[in-house]
Parts: structure tokens; sequence; C-alpha cells
């Protein structure tokens, strides 16, 4: 009986190949994953991390290196400013204040207090005295204008998770950069989506990232009510302050107005008093008032 066609054809290719392999070849492909020692939690051990570190916190008196830049990929270019010394006062619930002094000659370059709710920007060099509330009502194209104290005391300061909201864990992967060999490589995390509920339903509010070799937070992104990036902060270097471990540098990106503010502590000092007169900023005689809640006049 004569084989089918296909048969035949499939015998004769076998036939006229060595079986030497010339049908496939293989390659090495490298390791990029992390063999760092890895610690397990569950979500509910993560969310009590959280919790119990936002428990323990009430004030922050920070002395600090700041370091600004604007644009990115929208703008097309990146313009970065002369980094320059500032204080970060912070008191539990919502108060801050954080002052920055010009390079070398170290006048007051900004002034800035917020009670939660509003906040006063005294800036010397313009003569303005800025006030408004904490969230961007009225956008400026200038991204600096729409920095607000509530970013970085969000970003200082990890909320705690609400019994209302609702926890979720997942299982991902960071690039990280091995100490020894300085080659990026993958490690797994954890990743806990905080989901909360406004007048419009249920949102996605924040994911927080652990770093599964210490299970610390190195990682926060907070989103908007339409779902986008509002914040993303990243911790790192984490160190001891008499008794309280803390990020010593702390990155905050703003993607939708394209800024980035870097903190570095100098010195750090946590749970110390702070008083209410340390959070007053008077306006100072002659300085132009701007209301940046009210609509901006039409440029000439």
């Amino acid at each position: 009986m004569a084989l089918p066609a296909r048969r035949r054809l499939l015998l004769l290719l076998l036939a006229t190949v060595p079986l030497s392999g010339c049908l496939f070849r293989s390659r090495k492909v490298e390791n990029r994953i992390s063999t760092a020692k890895l610690l397990t939690a569950t979500r509910d051990e993560l969310a009590d991390r959280i919790n119990s570190g936002a428990n323990k916190i009430h004030t922050l008196n920070a002395t600090v290196d700041i370091d600004t830049s604007v644009g990115g990929e929208v703008k097309g270019k990146i313009t970065e400013y002369k980094q320059i010394r500032g204080y970060v006062l912070v008191r539990k619930p919502d108060m801050l204040r954080m002052i920055g002094l010009m390079p070398i000659v170290r006048n007051r370059a900004f002034d800035m207090v917020s009670d939660g709710k509003t906040f006063k920007l005294w800036i010397p060099v313009k003569n303005k005295f800025i006030v408004g509330r904490n969230d961007v009502v009225l956008p400026s194209n200038q991204p600096l204008e729409n920095i607000r104290p509530q970013q970085i005391y969000d970003s200082l300061l990890l909320h705690q998770i609400s019994p209302e909201d609702i926890a979720v864990l997942e299982n991902g992967y960071e690039e990280i950069q091995d100490p020894k060999t300085h080659k990026w490589m993958q490690q797994p995390d954890y990743e806990l989506d905080v989901i909360a509920k406004n007048g419009e339903g249920w949102y996605l509010q924040r994911k927080i990232i652990f770093n599964r070799a210490n299970l610390e937070p190195d990682r926060q992104i907070m989103y908007d009510h339409n779902g986008y990036v509002a914040t993303d902060t990243r911790y790192s270097d984490l160190r001891d302050y008499n008794g309280f471990k803390f990020p010593s540098v702390i990155q905050i990106w703003r993607p939708q107005e394209e800024y980035s503010i870097v903190l570095t502590m100098v010195k750090l000092q946590i749970n110390q008093p702070l008083t209410d007169d340390q959070f007053v900023l008077q306006q100072p005689p002659g300085s132009q008032v701007v209301h940046l809640d009210q609509p901006r006049p039409p440029k000439p």
C-alpha cells in the first residue's frame, strides 16, 4: 500500500537532515533574578506593618538637602535646580512646614506652611505671598507652582489603612541594583493595593510596594480618582534614628505636572514636641498676595 504524500515527505526530510541539532539551537540566558534571601508575609501582616508604623510616628523635625527638577517626556527636556538646604516640620494629623534656603548665602528662598486644608507660601525673592487650597484647583503651566504641602506630607508619612478600605495583595517584581556587581536584577516584591470609596464609588487609592529582603515599604504610588498616578514616591537608605527606622532618601515624582523633589535627611528627630507657633506664617508687610484658587487674569 502506498504511503500518503505527507508521510512520504516527512520521512524524506528526516532522512536528509542529520540528527545533529540543525533544527534548533540553544543559547544561555543571563540570570537576572536576585538571589537575596527573601522574607514572607501575608496581606494582613503587611497591613499591620503599615498601621503599626503610622501609629509610632507623631512628629518629624528634619534638616534636609532638597533637589528639584522639572520636565520629562511631555516637555521634552528636564531642568535641574541647584541643591538647597532646608527644614521640614511635621505634626499629625495634618500640620507641615517646609523652609528652603538659598545656596551659599543661606537667605530664605521660600517658606511654606499647611494645616491640611489650606497652605501659605512666602517667596521673598519675588515678594509674593501665595495662599490656596492643598489640592490643585487651577493647575499652572509652571510646574513648581503646583507643589502643595499635602503631597510632601503624604510622602513623608504613610497613612494607616482604614478598616473601611479594601487591601489586595499582589506578588510582583522590582528592579534592584546588585551591591557587588552593580548589575540591575529582578527581585520578587509584595504589592499591597489599597482600594477606597468616595462619593462616586470604589477606586484604587494607592499601591504600597514592600522590599522582601526586609519587608519595609520602599515605594508608594498614589492615584487620583480617575485612576492616573498622582504621586510616585520611592524610599531608600533606611536608617535608625533613635530607635525609629526611617528612609534617609525620599524621592517624590509628580508625573502629571512633571516635577520631582528629592529629600535627603541631614538630621532627623522623631516625636520631639512641636508647638503651634512653629506652624504660623504671617504675610510680610508690602508683599503681593496671590490667591491660587481664583481665576488668573489673562496675559496681555
